[in-house]
């Protein structure tokens, strides 16, 4: 009877060992091969908030702008940390900016009481309104004026010798400044007209004439009036007025400065006393003057296109996505070739008109978030004393309905 030959377990175990090694030996090379790769680049992570960490810069300039041709967007968004006894009163007298602006621009943000170190920013950038270049310009949801002057371009002894050449034809070279102002505009029911008109008078401390409709309206309210308010501290005129040709309506300064930027008046146009003092001493009887409602605003520069939202006036009604639309349309029109081919993002143009914060947002498509773009925001050092902070707390009530 035949036997099979069977290995012995010794030669069993050594094949075993020896397929193990030959294994480990291909993996071993694997490794060896892909050990070689160059391995991706970390992904960039961009912030969403201002960096608490870095450099305190000096505030950029914030009302006068010297404007370039077609030029429709001055400024620039700035961010400042806030300190515990900061209000947005505070830091809005301190940088030129209204009570409502602030608001606007840090929903979310307790306006009372921000919190040590809360990022706060600062609206200190705008799309100038669709309006002539000339004079003084009010757009009211924005709640800020601007002043236009222009003169001529200084000719250089360069030029000087070919300007015997000049065709007198051709224009003179000008030069467009724009200076900005916040303001405080009518209160609900005592509405800031729209339109044209002309400052047809000036006075330095006026007096309030206080009208009939305005005493009524105290009485009401248990607070006799007198019909004639002289010049002082109690005077919310403030200490200089511009006279409309619109009857009964003014550009004035304040005794109650906290209401400057807040729907705080009875029709008339109100500064912070240290802003129409400056406002008052450049602008000639005769000026121009342009009263408009345009609470959505786009623009076009440096290859982005820009959307500005202003909560509209309460008593309003608007299809603001439309007026986005209309308003982009004409801005990429204007920007001409330059825009040509590009995106909207839909949905920040959504998000931007919803969420209304008054500051100039991109809306080109893009891999950035609006969060990423405002953290790029220049941080600039608070200098807001604490005296004023402290100051602006004691706002009253009131306020809203004092005054003109």
């Amino acid at each position: 009877m035949s036997h099979r030959c069977r290995p012995s377990a010794h030669l069993v175990s050594l094949a075993r060992a020896l397929a193990f090694v030959a294994l480990a030996s291909a993996f071993a090379g694997c490794s060896l091969l892909t050990s070689n790769r160059v391995a991706p680049p970390p992904s960039v992570v961009v912030p969403t908030q201002p960096d608490p960490n870095a450099p305190r810069l000096a505030a950029l300039q914030t009302r006068q702008f010297t404007l370039g041709a077609g030029q429709e967007l001055v400024g620039e968004t700035q961010v400042l940390f806030a300190r515990y006894e900061n209000t947005f009163s505070a830091i809005g007298r301190e940088y030129d900016l209204g009570y409502e602006e602030m608001r606007s621009a840090n929903p979310g943000v307790d306006q009372w009481l921000p919190g040590e170190g809360t990022p706060i920013y600062l609206p200190t950038q705008s799309i100038l309104p669709a309006a002539a270049h000339k004079g003084i310009v009010i757009n009211v949801p924005a709640m800020r004026l601007y002043y236009f002057t222009t003169e001529k371009t200084p000719v250089t002894a360069e030029k000087s010798a070919g300007a015997a050449e000049q065709s007198a034809a051709d224009p003179p070279a000008v030069t467009t400044t724009v200076t900005t102002y916040p303001i405080g505009i009518g209160a609900e029911g005592w509405a800031t007209p729209f339109g044209e008109a002309k400052v047809t008078q000036k006075a330095r401390d006026p007096v309030w004439y206080v009208p009939a409709s305005v005493r009524k309206e105290h009485l009401e309210r248990g607070d006799k009036l007198p019909s004639v308010v002289p010049p002082g501290p109690d005077n919310p005129l403030g200490a200089f007025a511009m006279t409309l040709s619109i009857p009964s309506y003014l550009i004035h300064g304040t005794n109650k400065p906290d209401g400057v930027g807040m729907r705080s008046s009875h029709g008339c146009i109100r500064l912070y006393p240290e802003d129409i003092e400056a406002l008052f001493g450049r602008v000639p009887k005769g000026t121009p003057v342009r009263i408009v409602n345009q609470p959505l605003l786009a623009a076009w520069r440096d290859g982005q296109l820009y959307l500005e939202v202003h909560p509209p006036l309460a008593e309003e009604k608007h299809d603001l996505v439309a007026e986005a639309e209309g308003a982009l349309k004409r801005a990429l029109e204007h920007a001409g070739p330059a825009a040509a081919g590009v995106e909207i993002d839909s949905a920040l143009v959504q998000r931007i008109v919803t969420e209304q914060r008054g500051i100039p947002l991109p809306v080109l498509r893009s891999n950035r978030s609006l969060e990423q773009y405002l953290a790029a925001s220049r941080i600039v050092v608070n200098t807001v004393p604490v005296a004023v902070a402290e100051e602006g707390r004691q706002v009253a009530g009131g306020v809203a309905s004092a005054g003109r």
